[in-house]
């Protein structure tokens, strides 16, 4: 069963008084319990076809279904109940919030479902913030966490609501090698407990090792899958 359906996926952004092509009529499929990296240059269009498929940005063109649901058709609302209780989104810029603590920011997107207690939120918060090495700093604030810091605890929010898909925007980037490998053991682990699809874009080689199955793009095209 593929959980995304992309077909004729085009792109377009307007820079001053020019046209931006970021993608350029992209078909792809992308299997559920994948893990899946997208490599290119810079420029090439990985996050671009993050974002598509994150719901975070409007195609100019083409479709994208989710769980075989075309997301164009989909309300303001829907679109935020789907990437609530569906996808997880790792951002290169953390997206966290700054006046919650650690703890807080990772519960966040368990009490916007409103699904568990108050001390279940805090247990499964607690356990994924241990498991990025995080047990000592439930009550700090972004500002007072390392960039890798930061990161950990995006990575703790993506995953905590066991979303069906992840994507990762170069998800080690602000990581030391150890807390890399111990962060994409984690991922690795999830994808076949619990079948989560991983999608990555990357750089890193040790990224690439992880993958099941690589996309390469280039120029807002797929030239190999």
């Amino acid at each position: 069963m593929n959980i995304v359906e992309i077909n004729g996926l085009t792109k377009d952004y307007p820079l001053d008084k020019t046209i931006v092509h970021a993608l350029r009529g992209v078909d792809l499929k992308i299997a559920q319990g994948s893990l899946m990296s997208i490599i290119g240059p810079s420029g090439s269009g990985k996050t671009t076809l993050l974002n598509m498929i994150g719901c975070v940005d409007k195609a100019t063109a083409g479709t994208v279904k989710i769980g075989g649901v075309d997301i164009s058709g989909l309300s303001d609302r829907q679109i935020t109940d789907l990437r609530l209780h569906k996808v997880g989104f790792i951002f290169q810029t953390f997206n966290l919030i700054p006046v919650l603590n650690t703890l807080e920011n990772v519960e966040f997107p368990l009490l916007l479902m409103g699904k568990l207690s108050n001390a279940q939120i805090r247990a499964k918060a607690k356990k994924l913030l241990d498991a990025v090495g995080l047990g000592d700093y439930f009550n700090h604030r972004p500002g007072e966490l390392s960039g890798g810091q930061r990161q950990r605890v995006a990575i703790a929010r993506a995953l905590v609501t066991e979303p069906s898909i992840v994507l990762a925007d170069e998800p080690t980037a602000n990581l030391d090698s150890v807390t890399g490998a111990s962060i994409l053991n984690l991922m690795q682990s999830m994808n076949k407990e619990l079948g989560t699809t991983f999608i990555f874009s990357t750089h890193d080689p040790d990224v690439l090792q992880y993958a099941r199955s690589i996309v390469k793009i280039h120029d807002g095209r797929i030239v190999e899958a």
